[in-house]
């Protein structure tokens, strides 16, 4: 069970005591001794590459391992049989008083956790963005319809991932709302609740083409002449910013297929959703402050732009270790 570690490692002999107390003291099965074990040696693990044992584990180092688990997509019920483990094991250090305090103490349930939703890497949503071009060359002859379908979905895509939004803020956004000539648009979201975005230029390049060149073939209706079948061609008016072939109302599902076969091309599937929470990912990382991004996605409340806390403390974590001149004294 132990040959996770060297015999020089401190944490084998904690482990080691920890097992036999399980097994003579608690007298638990091989079975969940064995989970114990696996669950402690991960967390063991993930100490050694910060250079830390288990005696001096800090409450961080517990949380940042949670977090962790949680970003590799494990389910919250494994999650919180870890931190079960650790518990048990902090708790047995405790009375065996070979430590004076237990890191585990008020973490919270893995239930009450906000997990960092998922994004794309930067290089994904720039695949993303150039794909709509070749999806609509597979689909239609009609190179008209084909250039004005393209033309549209990479404004569509680059609204999502400049402002953040919704897929329900994107298909119920009025031409009005667009302020090309200032830069920004004005976005109603949940709640009628409006919120100015900001757009960088290429969103604005992708908009001013799609109005130019796209908009009006996608508003041609064609109808029948009558008896002798001739067609003509009219002009739906729609107040709606992006509309659907024949100028009709372009639905939710139709912009989630549209993200999803435009992201294959990166290799990822990808929705609406992921491509807001990118915009605010790659934000923090850049060092936006919490208090604009939650500004720009929309929410009323800073604790539900919270969950991005943890890129913002590991960009201030890296800039002080780069920059602070005692980071790095030994």
């Amino acid at each position: 069970m132990l040959s996770v570690f060297m015999a020089s490692d401190p944490n084998s002999s904690v482990l080691a005591g920890f097992l036999d107390y399980l097994r003579i003291e608690k007298g638990l099965a091989p079975l969940s001794i064995s989970a114990y074990t696996t669950d402690i040696s991960q967390f063991a693990e993930f100490l050694q590459k910060r250079k830390r044992v288990l005696l001096i584990a800090q409450r961080g180092d517990v949380r940042e391992f949670l977090q962790q688990l949680f970003s590799h997509q494990v389910d919250g019920r494994s999650v919180g049989r870890k931190l079960s483990a650790l518990r048990h094991l902090y708790r047995y250090l405790l009375l065996d008083k070979r430590i004076d305090h237990d890191p585990t103490l008020n973490i919270e349930s893995p239930r009450q956790w906000k997990v960092l939703p998922k994004s794309l890497a930067r290089d994904e949503v720039e695949a993303t963005l150039k794909a709509p071009g070749t999806v609509f060359e597979k689909k239609h002859t009609d190179s008209k319809v084909a250039g004005a379908l393209a033309l549209r979905d990479r404004a569509m895509l680059e609204l999502l991932y400049a402002g953040a939004l919704r897929v329900s803020e994107l298909a119920g956004a009025a031409l009005e709302d667009l302020k090309l000539e200032s830069g920004y648009m004005l976005v109603r979201g949940k709640g009628d609740k409006e919120r100015i975005v900001p757009l960088g230029k290429p969103a604005q390049d992708a908009m001013r083409e799609y109005l130019a060149k796209s908009r009006p073939t996608l508003a041609e209706k064609r109808v029948s002449g009558g008896k002798r079948g001739a067609e003509s061609v009219v002009i739906r008016s729609s107040p709606l910013l992006f509309i659907a072939r024949g100028g009709r109302r372009l639905t939710r599902q139709r912009i989630w297929q549209m993200v999803g076969e435009a992201s294959a091309t990166s290799g990822r599937h990808a929705s609406p959703h992921m491509l807001r929470h990118s915009c605010a990912t790659h934000m923090v990382e850049n060092g936006a402050d919490l208090r604009t991004v939650q500004t720009i996605l929309g929410h009323s409340d800073i604790s539900t732009t919270q969950v991005y806390t943890h890129l913002a403390l590991d960009r201030l974590r890296t800039v002080y270790q780069n920059h602070h001149p005692r980071a790095k004294a030994k």
